[in-house]
Parts: structure tokens; sequence; C-alpha cells
């Protein structure tokens, strides 16, 4: 019994640190974008389920490291970070009719949305530009990736979206649930 408790310690350790090491990649990449008053904002916007866009944002940087290095896919890190935290940058809440034109669906339109956003206020590389246009692929079928990053962007926001949406990966629900109640607050 011990044994195998200590097993499954030696494990959760070791799962601890990589998570750690992966945000301290994540912020000596993307210093700017982590302090930025808008990227902030992110975490009072719901993406998926109990997930804040920023903590999604955030979730889709690490599983693009992972991909990255379980297929030893090389590619330019810092930009594959950059782009993963800028991918859903449309800065509104999705969920609420006041920032969706009844002409334009989400998922159609936010990636133009997120990619104006971003060069407003970042120096974006062109695979950093590919990666948070193209990200949507193939619901847009006309903007397929270009670069690996983009790619590897692409597949890992699907897999956090999954996950995300069956609340697999838990966001903070309880946080989410104080947003929603000051916005019913707020519009009375």
């Amino acid at each position: 019994m011990k044994q195998r408790s200590a097993k499954k310690i030696r494990k959760w350790k070791e799962k601890f640190e990589r998570e750690r090491e992966l945000r301290q990649e994540i912020r000596a990449a993307a210093p700017d974008i982590l302090r930025s008053k808008n990227f902030r904002s992110t975490r009072s916007h719901v993406q998926h389920g109990n997930m804040t866009v920023n903590d999604h944002s955030m979730n889709v940087a690490k599983c693009s490291l992972a991909i990255s290095e379980k297929l030893h896919i090389p590619c330019e890190k810092k930009e594959l970070i950059r782009g993963a935290l800028l991918h859903d940058y449309f800065l509104y809440d999705w969920h609420t009719q006041d920032y969706v034109s009844p002409h334009k669906l989400h998922g159609f339109y936010h990636p133009g949305r997120a990619l104006k956003n971003a060069q407003q206020e970042y120096q974006l590389t062109p695979r950093e530009r590919d990666i948070i246009k193209k990200h949507m692929w193939p619901l847009t079928i006309s903007a397929m990736p270009m670069c690996r990053e983009a790619w590897i962007v692409t597949m890992a926001d699907k897999w956090c979206s999954l996950m995300e949406t069956f609340h697999v990966h838990k966001g903070h629900g309880a946080l989410i649930e104080k947003l929603r109640e000051t916005r019913e607050e707020q519009k009375k």
C-alpha cells in the first residue's frame, strides 16, 4: 500500500513540477501580454463551461507546448506561446447578445476580431498572425493554418475546448457564478 502511495505522490510531484515549468516558460515568452490590462480583462469573460477566456488561453498555451514536445515538432516556442495566448483575444463576452451581430456567428467572427485587437496592442510576427487568424480551421474553411505553430495551436484549442466544455478541465466555477450574479444585478 505504501509503495502505491509513494508512486502516486511521485507522479503528482512530477505533474506539479511540469506545470510550474510550463508557467515559467509562458511568463518568459510573453510578460507584456500577461501584464496587459486587456489580457487580464479576459478573466471576466466566460469561454467554455466554467472556464474564463484567460484560463482557456493559458490552457491552450500549455497544451501547445506539450503537443510540440511530445510529438517532437520543432517550432518557434515564443511565437507558439504568444499566438496561443492571443488566439481568443476578442475582448467581449460572446454569450451575450450585446456583442454579437445576429448575422455573424462567434466561431466565424472572433478570429478576425482577436487579430485586430492583438495587432492594435502588440507587434505580431507573421506566425503569430497566422495562429490567431486561423485557429478555428476547419470551421473557417478558407483560413487554413500555414505554419506548424498555427497547426499546433489549432489542435490544442480543439482539445482544450472539448475538455472544458465537458467539464474535464474545471475552471473557477465559483468565480464565474459570481460574475454572472454581478451582471444580473447590474442589469436591474
